[in-house]
């Protein structure tokens, strides 16, 4: 869903592809260099790569969680959703789905 990919790219980087996290996320849909490397990506800087790296990712998510579930995993890790079985009491990733859901509609 495009207008899904959207919201990520707004919430992860507000659109600046050379967004960088403390965690070292990189790009427009803050990419982990380990993440990348699961799919193959090479330049996190590069957009189309980061793009097509996030949505992959998001998407291997999609296929094994519902909505919320997924983007919690996106922004905290697999480990910390089945750790909470469900979205990590974090304020951080609570907010994150909020906003995503609420640029979404979904």
């Amino acid at each position: 869903d495009a207008s899904l990919v959207r919201a990520v790219i707004q919430v992860e980087s507000a659109y600046e592809p050379r967004a960088r996290s403390s965690k070292g996320a990189v790009g427009l849909m803050q990419v982990l260099p380990s993440t990348a490397r699961q799919y193959g990506i090479r330049n996190l800087y590069d957009p189309v790569a980061n793009i097509r790296a996030g949505v992959t990712h998001l998407k291997s998510l999609l296929d094994r969680f519902p909505l919320e579930l997924a983007l919690a995993a996106y922004n905290a890790g697999e480990g910390a959703v089945a750790r909470y079985a469900g979205v990590p009491p974090y304020p951080e990733t609570v907010t994150y789905v909020a906003r995503i859901r609420a640029l979404t509609g979904l």
